[in-house]
């Protein structure tokens, strides 16, 4: 039997998926959107879910999510019990969980929600060579691209080389569409014509029709894009790597989160560069 804890945005997809092919064992702080995977079986506890499981996956918000699960499934993994953390945390978190655990992979995801609908995920492995392999064959079931990085905290790191692209994208998309609206340009135009050529971006097609619509909405919150920049910005520290660019971005989504609009989707930045 296959475990998954965590039935967010993502992770409800993602079991989902698994649960059309394997049986599974979900579980959830919140008992009720475990109950709504089709197929999946819901464990009353982590304990429940660790006795019964040979393979886990994990997909919640933070390190500390993470912490905090691990913490309630140690004492009653079965003996080869294998780890898989799709979560996006910490890289130096990461490769103290592994050392801990010894079978685990750090396995964040990127493609948003329409990726874990639709089974098409880019997943960003660490860990173990074998490891990976033996977690492989399920992942495929909601990733298009399933790639091994490197050792422990990899994929994270992958991860977070990751977000910095994303939140530049985003800041270019909102100042083009700002430089275009006070130009008096047609924004629809603007996205299609600036979109077909050099200076188009997954982020100018997908969330231009969103600035068009001031459809803040998530997607994917300012919250949680602030928590893996914070990542992003320590691990580059520790580095010795100095990021100006996701600095800015970092500060101009800090001041949507004073204004109490952390639960946004990112694409709302343009409203601090539009004025």
């Amino acid at each position: 039997m296959i475990g998954f804890i965590g039935m967010g945005v993502m992770g409800a997809r993602m079991a989902g998926h698994l649960a059309r092919r394997y049986e599974l064992l979900v579980w959830n702080r919140t008992p009720e959107k475990a109950a709504g995977i089709d197929g999946g079986k819901v464990a009353e506890s982590l304990q429940e879910l660790a006795e019964s499981c040979d393979e886990i996956f994990i997909c919640v918000s933070k390190t500390e999510d993470v912490q905090e699960v691990l913490a309630g499934l140690k004492q009653h993994l079965r003996e080869n019990a294998l780890i898989v953390d799709h979560s996006t945390i910490e890289p130096k978190a990461a490769k103290e969980m592994a050392r801990e655990f010894g079978r685990f992979v750090d396995a964040p995801v990127t493609g948003g929600e329409k990726g874990a609908i639709e089974g098409t995920l880019t997943i960003f492995c660490g860990g173990r060579q074998e490891n990976f392999e033996r977690a492989k064959p399920f992942m495929e079931t909601y990733g298009k691209r399933v790639r091994r990085v490197g050792e422990s905290g990899s994929g994270q790191m992958m991860k977070m080389a990751n977000q910095i692209s994303v939140v530049g994208c985003v800041l270019a998309m909102a100042e083009s569409l700002a430089f275009a609206e006070r130009a008096g340009l047609n924004m629809e135009e603007t996205i299609e014509l600036v979109g077909s050529g050099a200076g188009g971006s997954w982020s100018l097609t997908n969330y231009g029709p969103k600035v068009l619509a001031r459809d803040w909405s998530p997607g994917f919150s300012i919250d949680l894009q602030q928590k893996d920049l914070r990542y992003a910005l320590e691990a580059a520290n520790e580095m010795g790597l100095d990021l100006p660019g996701t600095k800015l971005v970092e500060s101009l989504f800090a001041s949507l989160q004073e204004q109490g609009r952390g639960g946004q989707a990112t694409p709302a930045l343009f409203e601090v560069i539009a004025g």
